[in-house]
C-alpha cells in the first residue's frame, strides 16, 4: 500500500505558500479554473491527480520540479 500522506500534506503547505508570496486569495483561483472547494482541498494536502498537479503549476506560473522537490518522499507500507 503507498501512503503519501506526507507527501501531499506538504505539497499542500507549499502551494498555500506560493499562493500567498503572488498575492492571491483561494478566491482568484476560480480565475485558473479551480472550484474555491477543491483549492482548499489541495492546500489542505489530500491528494490531487497529475493534472492537477500540472495546473497548478500554470496557475502559479511554477515549475513542477520547484512545487516538489524537497518534498517527503510516499511509502510503500503493508497493509
Amino acid at each position: 500500500m503507498l501512503d503519501a500522506s506526507k507527501f501531499f500534506d506538504a505539497l499542500g503547505k507549499r502551494v498555500r505558500s506560493i499562493r500567498k508570496s503572488r498575492d492571491y486569495t483561494q478566491e482568484d483561483m476560480i480565475d485558473f479554473g479551480f472550484s474555491a472547494r477543491h483549492w482548499q482541498q489541495i492546500e489542505k494536502g489530500r491528494p490531487i491527480t497529475m493534472k492537477t498537479l500540472l495546473r497548478i503549476t500554470i496557475a502559479l506560473d511554477v515549475p513542477l520540479s520547484q512545487l516538489v522537490r524537497g518534498l517527503s518522499r510516499p511509502l510503500l507500507t503493508e497493509k
